[in-house]
């Protein structure tokens, strides 16, 4: 059950505003920081923290991603504070499935005398039963109601999607809580540099690598249709509109990439006899050397051997930046790619679960007042009875005249119930019972005439 706040506790949710972003900042810090496998995943690492940008960065980081949204949960009774965020993004084009990047709670109230003053601890498990409910909000409480605003307000998303660390037991708890289920096992490798070194000697036999353009969009979508299950297609839902990138988003992730000192390579292997794209791979190389390299790899389970060349293709496209270890990702259906991970010597750093929930909107309808669905059945009925009372035709005359011939005692008999029925009874009886002379002698015979 969803623990719910006192009634002398009103909890407000709204976007997170400016003046917040340094305290959502320190709460992702202390977050991550108990949680240090969250730094190695690929994509989550960059879409959970708000990072203190000064100036021009911090004004394009507001720009970089437009479609993200960010609520937070404020007391009225403390002071309007920050007590809980959530953010959230599409994950698709179509945005029919949402991605759940991040909830967190701020459990320690800053003195309201001193605003600049920040919070103590801000300590996600902390038990649910605390005293002051309304001081040290528990993560099932202000989550929970987070995530129900969410699935009020996105009506467009018909999925929600979520990764969450197998060891956060608070946070598995608050998304089986509000109906997620589990989808995926993710697991999160990492090479060194070494490694990576070692497997570049090796040429890749790749001759039919090209590199990626919007005109190949639509075998991207059909690699990626076939290298997962039904299901997770399902909830992914992806379109080729997912595979292309608009002239806009080019600028903006070339400023990003600028800015990040960032650089990112991509290209996918074709087979030319089935006109179809069979592997993929995109790589994020850091310039600079002060965070990992990035790779994202999609091979089409039917040729598996692709694995161990296109690890060599981006082993050698490492080798031309500042050696730095490579994170990659890979999922329970993929048994092929976590057997050649092990096998070249690749670290686990992070195991995750994927989970996902499905929301179905109730629509408001409005029923008119003459609708049919307001109608009930005696008010149907109601126009199919007589209006007045009826009038006797000829089928009933020719009964009553029958049975008045074949039985004389049934008209008798009959209870006089219509006043009509009485008088036609009466009018045949009339004309059956027409005097009739009795004498039955021959007429008197006529004289001759004179």
């Amino acid at each position: 059950m969803t623990q719910v706040l006192p009634q002398t506790t009103q909890v407000v949710i709204r976007p997170i505003q400016y003046r917040d972003l340094e305290i959502v900042e320190r709460l992702c810090a202390a977050d991550s920081e108990q949680d240090t496998s969250r730094e190695t995943i690929a994509e989550t690492s960059s879409a959970f923290l708000f990072r203190p940008w000064r100036g021009l960065k911090k004004a394009l980081g507001l720009v970089w991603s437009p479609a993200q949204q960010t609520f937070g949960a404020y007391l009225t009774d403390q002071d309007n504070q920050l007590r809980g965020m959530i953010r959230i993004s599409p994950f698709n084009r179509t945005r029919s499935t949402w991605r759940v990047d991040r909830v967190a709670v701020v459990h320690t109230v800053e003195p309201p005398t001193d605003s600049s003053a920040a919070p103590t601890d801000t300590s996600t498990d902390i038990p649910l039963d605390q005293p002051k409910l309304s001081a040290k909000l528990s993560l099932a409480t202000v989550g929970s109601q987070l995530l129900r605003h969410c699935f009020e307000k996105i009506w467009e998303a018909r999925t929600w999607l979520l990764e969450v660390d197998v060891n956060d037991t608070a946070l598995l708890a608050l998304y089986r809580q509000n109906g997620f289920q589990p989808l995926a096992q993710m697991t999160y490798w990492l090479l060194a540099a070494d490694q990576l070194q070692e497997i570049a000697e090796r040429e890749p036999d790749l001759p039919n690598l090209l590199p990626i353009s919007n005109a190949d969009a639509q075998l991207l979508y059909q690699l990626d249709t076939a290298a997962m299950p039904p299901l997770v297609r399902q909830v992914f839902d992806r379109h080729m509109l997912d595979f292309k990138t608009s002239l806009f988003g080019s600028l903006m992730s070339g400023v990003k990439h600028w800015l990040s000192h960032t650089e990112m390579v991509s290209g996918y292997v074709f087979e030319p006899q089935r006109k179809a794209a069979i592997g993929y791979f995109q790589i994020r190389l850091c310039r600079d050397g002060s965070q990992p390299h990035q790779a994202q790899l999609t091979v089409h389970p039917a040729y598996t051997w692709l694995y161990p060349e296109l690890m060599s293709q981006m082993a050698r496209i490492t080798q031309e930046v500042p050696a730095q270890t490579l994170e990659l990702a890979s999922s329970d259906y993929q048994p092929e790619r976590e057997e050649y991970l092990e096998r070249i010597g690749a670290t686990r750093v992070a195991h995750t679960l994927m989970m996902s929930r499905s929301v179905w909107h109730k629509l408001r309808e409005s029923k008119l007042p003459m609708a049919l669905d307001s109608l009930q059945l005696s008010e149907v009925l109601q126009g199919f009875k007589p209006a007045r009372k009826p009038v006797p035709g000829r089928i009933s005359l020719l009964r009553l005249w029958n049975q008045s011939t074949t039985d004389p005692k049934a008209g008798n008999a009959a209870p006089d119930t219509d006043s009509a029925q009485s008088e036609v009874a009466r009018g045949n009886q009339s004309l059956l019972n027409l005097p009739t002379s009795t004498d039955f002698s021959d007429p008197p015979q006529e004289g001759p005439c004179c």
